[in-house]
């Protein structure tokens, strides 16, 4: 069986525009042509490949389609471009990436490959422990991770650490960790957290003895979680080139650090070729060697 190339780009459409109505406007077509290819679509694999929820969600089964379909797009726009046939618009190209990353070291280089590419990113910030899922699912073509091992039908290369400390406020630590930050002081003194994946701090207070039920406010934001620790809202752990600039006083070790590494799809593809050789280049001077 062969899974024709237009229909799994049907189902990619409505996965990324999230309803059946919107694939169709995207695609310039009814919502019945929509519907239809689908259905064609999961007789031909004899299984269910959507999720008729709100937005519609791939099954297991419709993440495998889209991934080809995602894989067929991108092999199309390189060979019309290497056969000089203009696009109206090239597909973007999806990465997913973490948010400290995002925010200190990664657009720049991204910046300067695009300049001489003719196509577009479409970032997807993720905590680096689940960006490789989206990988995984085909969301993304290509994603800054800490997973080590090869996503299936991806290659991995090693970018190096980012190496984190505790720090806080010098007023904040002098309210709260008069004393030093010992396990009683950490048990009440305010934590800044990232998100809800974000276990940096509960690793560091478990490193300390201490427990992990102090009041924790949550700073969905690179950039704003350094400015909510250097303001004195709560401490919290920071890589060397965010702690730069800000009057911070450091709480004590361990040292974490988080490995990070780059997976991207094993296709022939220039401008993705051209992003990850601009991404390790980036990270030789930025991170320190794994």
């Amino acid at each position: 069986m062969k899974i024709p190339a237009d229909l799994a780009q049907t189902l990619s459409a409505v996965v990324d525009e999230g309803s059946l109505d919107a694939a169709a406007r995207a695609l310039h077509v009814t919502q019945s042509a929509v519907s239809q290819r689908l259905a064609t679509l999961e007789r031909l694999t004899g299984q269910v490949l959507l999720v008729r929820s709100r937005p519609v969600r791939a099954t297991p089964a419709g993440e495998a389609v889209v991934r080809y379909a995602r894989q067929v797009a991108l092999l199309e726009a390189e060979a019309a471009a290497e056969l000089g046939i203009p696009e109206d618009r090239p597909a973007p190209l999806r990465i997913a990436v973490n948010a400290d990353s995002l925010a200190t070291w990664l657009l720049e280089p991204l910046a300067a490959a695009l300049a001489s590419l003719g196509t577009t990113v479409h970032l997807h910030r993720e905590d680096e422990s689940f960006t490789a899922e989206l990988l995984a699912r085909g969301e993304v073509v290509a994603a800054v991770t800490t997973r080590a091992a090869a996503v299936p039908g991806c290659t991995v290369t090693t970018l190096g650490r980012m190496t984190y400390r505790a720090v806080a406020a010098p007023a904040f630590a002098a309210r709260w960790f008069p004393d030093g930050a010992d396990p009683a002081a950490l048990a009440v003194a305010p934590v800044v957290d990232f998100d809800r994946r974000d276990d940096l701090q509960a690793r560091w207070l478990a490193a300390r003895g201490a427990d992990g039920g102090a009041p924790r406010h949550l700073v969905p934001s690179s950039t704003e979680f350094a400015r909510a620790i250097a303001l004195g809202m709560g401490w919290g752990l920071l890589p060397a080139v965010q702690r730069a600039g800000l009057n911070l006083v450091e709480l004590g070790e361990p040292e974490l650090s988080v490995t990070l590494h780059w997976q991207q799809w094993r296709v022939q593809s220039t401008g993705l070729d051209a992003i990850a050789g601009a991404v390790r280049e980036a990270a030789r001077a930025a991170l320190e060697p794994a």
